[in-house]
């Protein structure tokens, strides 16, 4: 007799490949509802009666909105040009800046300010202008970026890349031909074009950059360009529509390049060596100098500090060697720099040296880029002029940076043991306009000439009268 343990039937364990399929089919996800309205094709027709505008179209439906929306953004990115920089964005720009001086610090946080209004709302032309790495190329990427992520077409263009693209236009084998080409670019409704100045300037490039933003200029198109050039420097008829300033805003960005954050010094300047030469320490010699000489030193101190105080145009020191006007041009920058503004101190030899290095093949910085350093510097003190060498390139580069800074009414100190008569006659006209140069004669002896009495000064006993030298404002 069978036992109930030997009768009883235990239930069959699955076969393996029975085991697999349900794995599998647990793996499976489920498939999407199908919209009930497009039926998953996007679109839909609406059922209205015949001869209805909406009659037969094909409408696109809720259901593909995003992503179409999503890939209409790629569309508008891909077309941009950005490429890298669509990291560069309003989000990761640092408006305050690192370790910058407190006016400084106000300039790039009232151009972030401005460029993220321009994004809001573009309208006209909007110029960013400053040096190497202070940047306006960030801010100008982000005013892209912005519109582009709002659903609003733009271009970014690097203006040397332009001119090759629309010189491969020309090619056999090119999908599109150079009218379709120019054309997208002149029309976009928001055009970047970065680098401008750093392109060619062979005459068919300046006639296509020309044409390209005289269309935009006459059609006001909106349009962001950024520049480390000065104005005078661009082609006379662009400068022209740039200095349009019911079209065109044009913002000086000051701040020094970001890869050196936390500094606003230069390997160029020597100020630090000049670290102990303050208005404090400055000896006016009461003791040993003619009543003349002693007022007159005393004269061209109170000028020095008050120019440190709020420096405008020019402040030029004469005089022998040893006399005290490195002194009081170093008392000049160390008090701009202790009271948090940068300063640029230099002697002119070495500043010639600095940029004939920009030609070494080695060197990993430009002339232009070693140039405009000198050239932009919110106060640039140049110490010992005369003293350089005395060949053409060094009298042109020296004439280039004096004369822009000239123009621009940018402060700046000169020293120097030449006469007037000496100096180079285009200097010399700048430096005897009494609207923008202060020009004063140290008339004391050398610090360093002890053995100085009055009657050297003459058969009367009296040295040499202080003076302003003519066609120079009054000591004030």
């Amino acid at each position: 007799m069978a036992t109930a343990s030997s009768t009883r039937r235990t239930p069959d364990k699955p076969r393996s490949s029975d085991s697999g399929a349900r794995a599998r089919a647990s793996k499976v996800p489920a498939a999407p509802a199908v919209c009930g309205r497009c039926g998953g094709t996007g679109y839909y027709r609406r059922d209205v009666p015949v001869g209805h505008p909406d009659f037969g179209r094909a409408m696109p439906c809720d259901c593909q909105a995003a992503a179409q929306q999503q890939a209409r953004l790629d569309g508008l990115r891909r077309a941009s040009n950005l490429g890298m920089l669509s990291r560069q964005t309003f989000d990761t720009f640092v408006p305050d800046g690192f370790g910058l001086a407190p006016h400084v610090q106000a300039n790039l946080r009232r151009a972030f300010e401005m460029c993220r209004a321009y994004a809001e709302q573009p309208q006209g032309w909007l110029l960013l202008r400053g040096r190497y790495g202070c940047g306006k190329t960030h801010l100008a990427a982000a005013i892209a970026n912005y519109r582009i992520a709002q659903g609003h077409s733009a271009i970014f263009m690097v203006v040397p890349d332009l001119l090759d693209y629309l010189r491969a236009a020309y090619r056999p084998d090119t999908d599109s031909s150079y009218d379709e080409q120019f054309d997208a670019v002149r029309n976009v409704p928001l055009l970047i074009l970065d680098d401008l100045g750093t392109q060619s300037t062979t005459p068919w490039a300046q006639e296509k950059l020309f044409q390209l933003l005289n269309h935009r200029y006459n059609a006001l198109l909106p349009t962001v360009i950024t520049t480390n050039r000065e104005l005078e420097e661009i082609d006379p008829r662009l400068r022209s529509r740039l200095a349009d300033t019911e079209l065109c805003q044009v913002l000086t960005i000051l701040a020094p390049d970001f890869r050196q954050a936390g500094t606003e010094g230069s390997e160029l300047s020597s100020l630090c060596l000049h670290g102990d030469q303050t208005f404090e320490s400055f000896d006016t010699r009461g003791r040993e100098l003619a009543r003349d000489e002693r007022d007159n030193l005393r004269n061209v101190l109170e000028v020095a500090r008050n120019y440190a105080a709020a420096p405008q145009g020019w402040l030029v020191l004469m005089g022998e060697y040893g006399c005290g006007k490195t002194h009081l041009a170093a008392a000049i920058a160390n008090e701009r720099v202790a009271n948090g503004h940068p300063a640029l101190f230099v002697v002119v030899p070495d500043l010639l040296d600095y940029l004939r290095a920009a030609f070494n093949p080695s060197s990993t910085t430009s002339l232009d880029r070693r140039f405009d350093e000198v050239r932009s510097a919110p106060l640039l003190v140049l110490d010992d002029l005369g003293t350089q060498s005395a060949t053409p390139w060094a009298q042109e580069k020296l004439y280039q940076l004096l004369n822009h800074r000239y123009n621009a009414q940018l402060p700046t100190v000169i020293t120097t043991s030449m006469s007037l008569e000496e100096l180079d006659p285009r200097l010399r006209t700048r430096i005897l306009d009494p609207r923008r140069v202060t020009a004063l004669m140290v008339v004391a002896p050398s610090y360093h000439d002890r053995l100085h009495t009055r009657a050297q000064s003459g058969d009367t006993g009296r040295p040499k009268s202080p003076r302003t030298y003519r066609g120079s404002r009054s000591s004030r």
